[in-house]
């Protein structure tokens, strides 16, 4: 018996380590499929930088003529502080590049329906589920590292960082990733069961940077606006980051937030693979393998 248990640990070790290298590979060759598909030039990595960057020059200098009216640094306290101002508008510009991307990707992803390479994931004996994962994650690898990097090299040439222990740096970055990769599975699934899911991208373009609070503090929102925003994995994210980076936050303070990422973030998946089979049974059911 001892022999036999001795044997299946490793056993599983290996099987374990299959699947890991499995799933790394799928990861890389979404992501090299995209890089070929969207990334033929070099003016595509400008826009990466330039897009973003106009958009946190853009809500900076809408609100800095409000900035000095009297009375404001009684109801938002970060107005004392020009520096803590700006990086207000940088981590709110982050977290909606990191999620816009994503929107982006995953309407990109519904013009595969079209060229007819969805029916290859279909005969694929990869998992659905992680062929999503893999090309959200991809997508938001080649979308976000340039304006991630601009971001990092903006702060600390600013600086005025609150933070109230380094490890908070790394609680912001994954309370940031995760969610992003599970709104990019969320997407993807839709547009899979979806063919005509194009108005999405229009519908969040606009709704996403206003209900999350990217360039307005939520407590300048009524209670009904608030509401509808924690419907976007965003909203919460970026009280987490703000929270960890300006505030000098906690884990002790952050957790009601954490805890609802993370429900937010299992939801999100467990309903891309719902969408999944859903929608591949959908496609065999009423059309065919080069048309549904």
């Amino acid at each position: 018996m001892l022999q036999h248990e001795a044997i299946a640990v490793p056993e599983t070790r290996t099987t374990f380590s299959i699947q890991c290298r499995r799933l790394w590979r799928v990861i890389l060759a979404e992501t090299l499929k995209q890089h070929r598909i969207l990334f033929g030039s070099k003016l595509v990595y400008i826009s990466l930088l330039v897009w973003p960057g106009l958009e946190l020059a853009t809500a900076y200098y809408t609100f800095r003529p409000f900035l000095d009216a009297p009375g404001i640094a009684n109801h938002w306290s970060l107005v004392a502080n020009p520096r803590a101002i700006a990086l207000f508008f940088i981590t709110g510009m982050l977290g909606f590049t990191f999620f816009w991307s994503l929107v982006q990707s995953a309407w990109q992803f519904s013009w595969e329906r079209f060229h007819g390479t969805l029916e290859l994931l279909f005969l694929s004996p990869a998992n659905r589920l992680i062929l999503i994962v893999a090309n959200g994650t991809g997508a938001l690898i080649q979308s976000v590292w340039l304006f991630l990097t601009f971001t990092i090299g903006l702060i600390t040439i600013i600086g005025g960082l609150n933070v109230s222990n380094p490890a908070m740096f790394i609680l912001a970055f994954f309370g940031l990733l995760i969610p992003a990769m599970a709104w990019a599975t969320f997407l993807n699934s839709f547009f899979i069961f979806a063919r005509d899911a194009g108005f999405l991208y229009t519908l969040f373009e606009g709704t996403m940077s206003f209900f999350a609070g990217v360039r307005i503090p939520l407590f300048a929102f009524p209670l009904w606006i608030r509401i509808i925003g924690i419907i976007f994995p965003l909203t919460t994210s970026l009280v987490v980051l703000r929270g960890a980076l300006l505030e000098a936050a906690t884990l002790a303070t952050l957790w009601q937030e954490l805890l609802l990422l993370a429900g937010t973030s299992i939801v999100l998946f467990a309903a891309a693979a719902w969408l999944l089979k859903r929608g591949e049974e959908n496609a065999r059911r009423s059309g065919s393998l080069t048309l549904f």
